[in-house]
């Protein structure tokens, strides 16, 4: 295939060429983590718990919890009868976050397209066209995964690919540890074996589905084709078909231009439940990203928000900030509406992470007419309240909001 065609794939890279992604993968990332902080627990079977009390279940455990029968969403009694020597750790996001912060900038060395998971260990790395600076694909792959090992202690599987879909189910089928590679042209005869329960976009009804007609392989699937399967599931009947044939059109996202994660996490003594110590909770966190971006002189053009529950389960929202802000009350806005969209569940909290993946250079411009606006005003409060705090001390000038008792 010449080097301009598009293949089949469906996954045009730069000036149309075919893309080349690498997908690094922590395997029980979670555990990972824990492990860098205390080396004793490595070798030894580990679950990570959120929550502390009798609805505490299984956020992640390490392969040798795995092998004993431990799976995630578990509850925590029914896993430690299951696994009665294993070490049991909170949940731990400020840690996950700080970790994908780090090998989010190793990756960025590579290409500026570079998609995180949500603290859980995955990354995509679009590099397509980079060969005349770095070097065969397989080479790039094999030097992220020398440098996180070396620098990080982790040992990620990786893949290559020419989408995400393919290269992901790649790092599926060696884990828990190893490396695969997929051919350009190769994506369908690599799908044709796969279980369809492995195979990301094919949904868990769909799947139960497709076993009742004696499909449970992407082949099986592929074999069929499109007609019929329209007249299953209708709409869903592309995507599935492409899916099972390795066929993926979803970019990498890009990164943009600032490699630095900036957030913050909190942990939820005693699960929370009530709404005004969590809106406390929160305009803490508002307050530290807001300080961070005005000494960068920079704004606030996304926020993103993870909720993590008692029971083990989470959810992530993001939102735009309209008009970028760095300032405490604006951010707090954005973070509030967040944090109403993600809280959905009647469920206490064991944690929230805040976090600005997208930023741009702050607004000084006064109006021509009329002066200074709100939103101008926001941030010059907010710079006011640096200045004192910078000479007089972090406790110097505290918002109204937080003196409402204890958060």
């Amino acid at each position: 295939m010449d080097a301009g065609q598009v293949p089949e794939t469906g996954c045009a890279g730069l000036r149309g060429r075919p893309r080349t992604v690498v997908h690094l993968n922590i395997a029980d990332f979670a555990v990972a983590v824990e492990r860098q902080v205390d080396p004793r627990l490595r070798d030894r079977p580990v679950i990570v718990a959120a929550g502390a009390d009798a609805r505490s279940v299984v956020h992640d455990m390490s392969e040798e919890a795995y092998r004993a029968g431990i799976r995630k969403s578990m509850p925590l009694r029914a896993a430690l009868r299951r696994c009665r020597d294993a070490a049991v750790l909170p949940l731990h996001p400020d840690r996950c976050a700080r970790a994908m912060s780090a090998l989010f900038k190793e990756a960025y060395a590579y290409s500026p397209l570079v998609e995180t998971g949500r603290m859980d260990g995955h990354l995509f790395v679009d590099i397509t066209g980079t060969g005349r600076i770095f070097g065969p694909p397989v080479d790039v792959a094999w030097r992220m995964y020398r440098a996180v090992k070396k620098r990080f202690g982790f040992v990620p599987i990786w893949s290559v690919a020419s989408n995400k879909l393919v290269a992901k189910v790649a790092t599926r089928l060696v884990k828990p540890v190893g490396e695969c590679v997929v051919g350009e042209g190769e994506e369908s005869e690599f799908m044709a074996p796969v279980l369809l329960d492995l195979v990301p976009g094919i949904r868990r009804d769909e799947s139960i589905r497709l076993a009742g007609f004696n499909l449970v392989r992407a082949g099986q699937v592929a074999a069929v084709g499109k007609e019929h399967l329209e007249t299953v599931f209708g709409v869903r009947a592309k995507g599935i078909h492409d899916a099972v044939r390795g066929v993926d059109a979803v970019p990498v996202i890009p990164a943009g231009s600032d490699p630095e994660a900036i957030g913050a996490s909190r942990m939820m003594g005693g699960d929370r439940l009530e709404i005004r110590p969590v809106e406390r909770i929160l305009y803490e966190m508002t307050e530290e990203i807001g300080a961070y971006l005005r000494a960068r002189q920079t704004a606030a053009r996304t926020l993103s928000i993870c909720v993590f529950y008692a029971d083990g389960m989470q959810t992530c929202r993001k939102l735009s900030v309209h008009p970028p802000s760095a300032s405490d009350a604006g951010l707090f806005e954005t973070a509030r509406t967040l944090l109403y969209m993600a809280w959905t569940r009647r469920v206490r909290l064991a944690g929230i992470h805040l976090s600005c993946p997208g930023t741009t250079a702050r607004r000084h411009q006064l109006e021509l007419f009329g002066g200074m606006d709100a939103h101008l005003r926001r941030d010059a409060l907010s710079d006011a309240v640096d200045r004192v705090r910078g000479r007089f001390g972090a406790g110097s000038v505290r918002m109204g909001r937080m003196l409402g008792g204890a958060a």
